[in-house]
């Protein structure tokens, strides 16, 4: 069936418009509920996270009516990072995790992302069927098979203590001066926690959320305040997470930003150094840098890209036997310590990297050198379809020969929001300024 409700990763929109409203959680939660209580009994589970936009709240509550109205026990975490959800889904048993956030998007956004009982994303196959549950309507339980609801004060601790038990044993952070940005999200608490019990001086940033500061001027997605709390405070290194913490972007100590290729590239190196890199693969989208894709080549190793994504990566991680992989915005997946992209996690690698090595943030940051990339949105309304225009077919065509053997060309919608992303990549600045520029001219001429 063609997915009407389910993006690229779960269902996402402005609260209170379509999908994105308390009836339709209402009525998802109760799907999904049916989904997974098929045998009618009740010791089925599922366990709710939510990050800190306002409208968490309305969606917390119209989910847990609608699992407990099927017979699913809901365990409420409150807030908590993604991964937080997919670790507490198999620890606490459950037959189901569900994380209410839009990720990085705006505060008047939100979403509703599903685990499976193994801690992992739900299949597209899984999703499909429960959107087409959704359509078809609830089936209540009875009066007393009614599920029941518990709030789970230490969610966050348990998370804390697993995520710091993937630090190598016995090393600290003294002497570090780490500044951190939670985007006034989900790891506002948890985050600068983990970093001082060990050991790290910490400088946190965006630690105060109010329900629809969230991403607001912080966080992986505007790292400029922690680059200006780096230079103020002297810092020695920052770590930027994204609203609900399954992304980062690492900044050295002059500020300059570290995207999620240079990192899973340092990570690679040192993983392949260490004879732990599985098959000597990295899984990457086709979004990264066309240098990343060199440099592995440098050193013996394979990337092996996917569609946009990190549910994409985990797939063809699983699929392979690979056991590290993420994307540029940010998710890095290490399998050998979570199911899901954790940007804690991918710091505290980071730091331990720094540690073993005595080297400088700046020293591990970048990796290789990046061949320039252009990436312009176009944004377009219902019913069009940009990308079917002729005009836009032809100048793709030409464009796409224009760069052949001399850089890149991806052309994609989001699976989030109404956009056509046009990409380049090209060692000639002005061959991919024209490139890009006279695609995007085109899209938007066809957006209208």
């Amino acid at each position: 069936m063609t997915r009407k409700l389910f993006g690229t990763d779960g269902v996402r929109g402005t609260a209170n418009t379509y999908p994105m409203t308390a009836e339709m959680a209402l009525r998802i939660g109760a799907a999904a509920g049916r989904y997974f209580r098929n045998d009618g009994s009740n010791e089925h589970r599922v366990v709710i996270g939510k990050d800190t936009r306002l409208s968490g709240y309305m969606f917390e509550n119209a989910l847990t009516a609608g699992l407990t109205s099927t017979g699913m026990n809901v365990f409420l975490l409150g807030p908590v990072p993604t991964p937080a959800v997919g670790l507490l889904t198999t620890s606490l048993r459950a037959d189901m995790g569900i994380m209410v956030s839009a990720s990085h998007n705006p505060h008047h956004d939100n979403g509703i992302k599903f685990f499976g009982p193994d801690g992992f994303k739900l299949s597209d196959e899984a999703e499909a069927e429960i959107e087409r549950l959704t359509e078809e309507g609830t089936e209540p339980a009875q009066a007393n098979n009614i599920g029941r609801a518990k709030r789970i004060d230490d969610g966050r601790f348990r998370y804390g203590e697993r995520i710091k038990g993937t630090f190598p044993a016995g090393m600290r952070l003294d002497g570090l001066k780490v500044v951190v940005d939670c985007a006034n999200g989900a790891a506002y608490r948890i985050a600068p926690e983990v970093l001082w019990e060990l050991g790290a001086d910490v400088v946190p940033v965006g630690v105060t959320p109010n329900g629809t500061n969230i991403n607001d001027n912080c966080g992986s997605t505007s790292p400029r305040t922690a680059a200006e709390a780096i230079v103020t405070h002297g810092a020695d290194v920052g770590i930027c997470l994204d609203g609900d913490a399954d992304r980062v972007m690492i900044l050295d100590e002059n500020g300059r930003v570290a995207d999620g290729d240079q990192i899973m590239a340092l990570m690679a190196g040192r993983w392949a150094d260490a004879g732990r890199l599985a098959h000597g693969t990295l899984v990457a989208t086709v979004m990264s840098n066309l240098g990343l894709e060199r440099y592995l080549e440098g050193r013996g190793l394979h990337l092996q890209r996917t569609k946009v994504g990190d549910r994409h990566v985990v797939e063809a991680m699983r699929a392979g036997g690979f056991n590290l992989g993420g994307e540029q915005s940010g998710h890095i997946v290490m399998t050998d310590y979570a199911t899901t992209g954790d940007g804690l996690l991918a710091g505290l690698q980071f730091l331990a990297a720094m540690v073993e090595t005595g080297k400088r943030a700046s020293e591990l940051c970048h990796v290789f050198e990046t061949v320039p990339q252009m990436l312009k949105n176009v944004r377009y309304s219902d019913g069009k379809d940009p990308l079917s225009d002729q005009k836009v077919r032809k100048v793709i065509a030409e464009s796409e020969g224009l760069l052949s053997g001399k850089g890149r060309l991806l052309i994609r919608r989001s699976g989030t929001e109404p956009l056509i992303r046009v990409m380049a990549e090209c060692e000639d600045d002005g061959l991919l300024a024209q490139v890009v520029e006279g695609i995007v001219a085109e899209v938007q001429a066809a957006a209208g």
